[in-house]
């Protein structure tokens, strides 16, 4: 089984900043492609950042400029830091990755989620 595994998250104000962070483990061949997400209440999940295994990344306009996905291959990891978070970033992120299993299948798991509030 492959599992992510997501932390990072809490309060902070408006301004403020966080680093979210998510590792992957199991029976893992390769990781290709990683990404986070997020899901506001009453809207539907978004894009917010991924990243290439070559280090390629893709950001919404929304957190361009704030935020910034880097990862870390030898710990099966990737972080989000945000900068100057605004109250429209609270929302649940979820960690997503493209990968290979050991048992050479193609998997794109979702991690459990982490609640990320902005508020004063």
């Amino acid at each position: 089984q492959v599992q992510l595994v997501e932390s990072g998250g809490g309060l902070v104000q408006p301004g403020g900043s966080l680093r979210l962070s998510c590792a992957a483990s199991g029976i893992i061949f390769k990781i290709n492609t990683m990404g986070w997400y997020r899901q506001a209440p009453g809207k539907q999940r978004e894009l917010v950042a991924t990243i290439t295994t070559d280090n390629n990344t893709n950001y919404a306009d929304s957190v361009k400029g704030r935020f910034t996905i880097s990862r870390d291959n030898a710990k099966s990891t990737v972080y989000l830091q945000m900068n100057n978070l605004k109250p429209e970033d609270t929302a649940v992120y979820y960690c997503n990755a493209d990968l290979i299993s050991k048992l050479w299948r193609t998997l794109n798991p979702w991690g459990q989620g982490t609640q990320v509030t902005v508020s004063s």
